[in-house]
């Protein structure tokens, strides 16, 4: 485990002494074969046992797939930078590729921290590098507005979690993950307790997001280069789901007394932000919107804690990642050629850009869960679970499935139908854009053929 976390890191030197018409090339190149290195580890911690370093480090079947999924989307941030990044002075780009790298290094560490005062340190350290590359790399003047929403939001929330892991550690004497869960205390119901339940679970709830403290996603992801929006959807966002799974069995019993009104927002959530997606105007808005919605589901999951929903959210975290970092790679080759994001400017690109509509529906098909598609198998999971809990949830997450369907179709129908806007002739779509849809694609087709992976 060790390897590919040295690996990563030495990235960032690599990236500033490399020649600069090699960069791109060779730290794709590189960062890929970090990728591939950690695919063996879908066999042992998956299948068999934790697969530990030190004390503070160890490998599971939760934090593998999230691992894994953080590695491989540094490649793709990569290739897709490389228009963006065209005309930017070297030392920008060596900037823009160590930045990267960095982030890359503080979710794997997340990932795979076992001790909770590491994992804090970790979860705050994933900050720096994102902010830099939203106020650095965004293409419009409100990127230092969004990064303040997304800065201020993110540690107003976290703050309270370190409270509460210094309690924990107060009462315990140490902070390790899996012995906590082991041996939990089983705490009564105090005014402390849940304050300390809050606290804890506060985080990863503005980092989901949850419905109603979900507004600097938007904000964020509009502003944000290619590359942050790809490396917010596709892994921050996880970072909370993956919060939830780990702290909640330390919570017992208190999570069971304290999770109704966050299960009604998320599922009341489901609903408004995809009826919310109905009335955008901006395209990477719709999408940013939309993983909202669907954290909600994840966020409804985590919090019943059943064996299905907890696989069920796990599946869905992975499947969401990649499909919603592929509709922003598409998004991303309209603005590239078109320099607006306005749905109503980007009309009838399937007569311009054939073979990108293509791409554009089967991200649609993945993203409303069409089967067989590893979105669906997560969803019907989490949907059968909390069935379970509760028989009136059924309403709600089929309306929600209905209105995905509804603004998914809008956007493709938007965007590749009707009369093309007069404009000039645009570029042609090239090899390294089909790469970059063909690499986001394959992953959920082989989690199709076997998902069993994940389970």
């Amino acid at each position: 485990m060790l390897k590919p976390l040295l690996a990563t890191i030495m990235l960032i030197p690599t990236t500033m002494l490399l020649q600069i018409k090699y960069l791109f090339m060779i730290t794709t190149a590189y960062s890929m074969a970090i990728t591939a290195t950690m695919l063996k580890w879908f066999n042992t911690p998956m299948a068999i046992n934790p697969h530990s370093i030190n004390h503070w480090m160890s490998l599971d079947s939760i934090s593998t797939p999230l691992t894994i999924l953080s590695a491989w989307i540094l490649p793709l941030m990569i290739i897709a930078s490389q228009h963006h990044m065209m005309h930017e002075p070297d030392n920008r780009k060596r900037a823009f590729l160590a930045t990267s790298a960095l982030l890359q290094t503080t979710l794997i560490m997340t990932f795979t921290s076992s001790d909770l005062t590491c994992f804090y340190m970790m979860f705050e350290a994933t900050l720096v590098p994102t902010l830099i590359l939203i106020t650095r790399w965004g293409t419009q003047a409100e990127r230092l507005g969004a990064a303040t929403y997304f800065l201020f939001y993110t540690l107003s929330g976290s703050l309270p979690l370190l409270i509460a892991i210094l309690m924990i550690y107060i009462n315990n004497n140490h902070t390790t993950m899996l012995l906590l869960t082991l041996a939990p205390t089983i705490a009564p119901y105090t005014h402390t307790n849940t304050m300390l339940w809050l606290a804890c679970m506060l985080a990863f709830m503005v980092k989901m997001p949850l419905y109603g403290i979900h507004l600097w996603l938007p904000k964020a992801h509009v502003e944000a280069p290619i590359a942050g929006s790809m490396v917010l959807a596709a892994v921050l966002l996880k970072l909370g789901g993956y919060g939830i799974i780990r702290m909640a069995p330390l919570l017992t019993p208190t999570t069971q007394t304290m999770y109704y009104p966050f299960m009604i927002l998320a599922l009341w959530g489901m609903i408004m932000t995809s009826l919310i997606c109905l009335r955008q105007s901006d395209l990477k808005s719709i999408i940013a919107y939309s993983s909202v919605s669907h954290m909600g589901l994840v966020i409804a999951a985590t919090l019943i804690q059943t064996p299905w929903s907890i696989t069920g959210a796990m599946i869905l975290m992975v499947a969401h990642g990649l499909t919603s970092s592929m509709l922003f790679c598409l998004a991303n080759t309209n603005y590239e050629r078109l320099h607006t994001r306005t749905l109503l400017l980007v009309r009838g690109l399937q007569l311009i850009l054939p073979l990108m509509a293509t791409w554009w529906l089967l991200a649609s098909l993945t993203n409303m869960a069409l089967p067989p598609s590893i979105n669906l198998f997560g969803e019907l999971m989490i949907i059968t679970a909390l069935m379970n809990w509760n028989t009136t949830t059924i309403i709600i997450t089929a309306s929600t499935t209905l209105l995905t369907a509804a603004y998914s179709l809008y956007i493709f129908m938007t965007t590749q139908h009707n009369k093309p806007q007069s404009h000039s002739p645009l570029p042609p779509t090239q090899t390294r854009e089909h790469l970059l849809m063909a690499v986001h694609l394959v992953p959920m087709i082989m989690l199709i053929a076997s998902p069993k992976l994940m389970t």
